[in-house]
């Protein structure tokens, strides 16, 4: 039997650290945003800003919500490394320019993305919510 110490492992696509700072989760959600931004970036002048819209939430967004409950008390500056996803998202959907600013991008009617750490407090008060009026999913232990 071989026991090594790692650094990190991963369960269900969320990468645990050894000291628990889940910076190698934010850095594999930002690798695989940013991957998926340069797709969308390459194709984006034969795309309508709805299409582009709907990819931003299928490809980016969603990754970035997915499981974010587990990132709740992550440093701000992991917090700003995922925020830059957000942001680099919403310049492409609207065309905008990198020094221009993404909060009015982001509160735009077409988009309404909350910032990274108010997603993740919207996130954990939805399952709060929904764990006290009996809709969150049933769990069982299998034996």
């Amino acid at each position: 039997m071989c026991s090594h110490a790692v650094s990190s492992i991963r369960d269900l696509a969320v990468y645990i650290d050894a000291d628990m700072t889940m910076r190698t989760h934010v850095t594999a959600v930002v690798r695989a945003c940013f991957a998926a931004l340069r797709q969308m970036r390459s194709a984006w002048r034969s795309l309508s800003r709805r299409a582009l819209l709907t990819l931003g939430r299928a490809l980016i967004v969603s990754k970035v919500d997915y499981c974010n409950s587990v990132i709740a008390g992550i440093s701000g500056q992991l917090q700003d490394r995922l925020q830059s996803v957000l942001n680099a998202a919403a310049r492409l959907v609207f065309s905008a320019r990198r020094s221009e600013r993404t909060t009015p991008l982001l509160r735009v009617r077409e988009l309404h993305w909350l910032r990274v750490p108010e997603r993740v407090t919207f996130r954990l008060c939805v399952l709060v919510y929904r764990c006290l009026h009996g809709t969150a999913p049933s769990f069982r232990v299998v034996d």
